[in-house]
């Protein structure tokens, strides 16, 4: 990997995590009494139609460069959310047919994350 691909990945990621914090407190401010996650489940809809909008150009228009790619797939949407690198990985699973690798890709990452994160938290909050 290349310094100028780590810079575009570094640049990308810095703007799309102030597009997060923005977008996720925009939405968190216009629903206060809200229980549920707006903002995270806002910024996590957008991020997979950004990346599916992205996708589909470069795929039908090959538009995008190597760089222009690392910086928006990697750099901007892997900041604004890593949901939307698993929604379109889990979309182009699909497309190539393997419907039972992308149902098991849903599954184990969101039985294994919510597990993993519920472990990390019991350690943490047991030795405070």
């Amino acid at each position: 990997m290349s310094l100028k691909s780590i810079l575009l990945v570094a640049l990308g990621g810095a703007i799309g995590s102030v597009a997060r914090f923005k977008m996720s407190g925009w939405v968190l401010h216009q629903t206060p009494n809200w229980r549920f996650p707006a903002g995270t489940l806002a910024v996590n809809i957008i991020g997979c139609l950004i990346a599916g909008l992205l996708a589909g150009m470069a795929v039908k228009e090959d538009v995008f460069t190597p760089e222009a790619r690392v910086f928006l797939f990697t750099g901007l949407l892997g900041g604004f959310t890593t949901f939307s690198a698993f929604g379109l990985e889990t979309l182009l699973l699909l497309k190539r047919g393997e419907a039972a690798v992308a149902l098991a890709n849903v599954v184990v990452s969101i039985v294994v994350g919510l597990a993993v994160a519920w472990l990390g938290y019991a350690i943490t909050a047991r030795s405070a």
